[in-house]
């Protein structure tokens, strides 16, 4: 195995036992609301500086196939579980239905992306309109969650502890910048 491929596996669990610790000690509960969107964005901002800072591992991971880094959006059909919040009574409608339906549309688009054979030339422009969905809609939720989150703090308490603090720890961090890292791989190639 490649060192970059070492690199990227022990950085992604170190990484998700941080978010994992983060969610059990229910750091986010203690963090003031304008953190949750800081912090996402901030992690994210941190995948992408090792990936545009690290050559080789650049080199790695633009070598991938490019549906590798939308399957990893398949994670995304945790809208659905955000609508069955909502009608649990554990999510606010004003974040969950909106968010959820985004999220399993962004979803049920990777699917097709990844399963669906193309030609280079038309995958090229699939790839990237649904890459511009995807982040544009990761985004929205992002600002939908702090918008909320900083008006009435308890309505996301379900995203502030185990298992649902895994999403801005660790996932919605990773999937925005793997959309951005899929945007500099196109405009380079």
């Amino acid at each position: 195995m490649p060192r970059p491929a070492l690199f990227v596996r022990a950085a992604l669990w170190l990484w998700f036992a941080a978010a994992i610790a983060g969610g059990y000690y229910l750091v986010l509960q203690r963090l003031a609301p304008i953190a949750l969107p800081v912090l996402i964005i901030g992690l994210s901002a941190l995948a992408l500086y090792v990936y545009f800072r690290l050559p080789g591992l650049r080199d790695w991971l633009d070598n991938l196939d490019p549906l590798t880094l939308v399957q990893l959006h398949l994670t995304r059909f945790i809208g659905g579980y955000f609508i069955v919040l909502f009608y649990r009574g554990d999510l606010p409608y004003a974040f969950a239905v909106p968010a959820g339906i985004g999220e399993l549309f962004v979803a049920l688009l990777a699917v097709g992306l990844v399963t669906i054979p193309l030609d280079p030339a038309r995958q090229r422009q699939y790839l990237t309109r649904w890459n511009l969905i995807g982040l544009i809609e990761m985004m929205v939720l992002t600002v939908s969650a702090a918008r909320i989150y900083a008006a009435h703090p308890p309505q996301l308490r379900a995203l502030t502890h185990l298992p649902l603090s895994l999403l801005p720890l660790f996932l919605f961090p990773l999937l925005i910048a793997t959309h951005v890292m899929i945007f500099a791989r196109l405009l380079r190639r």
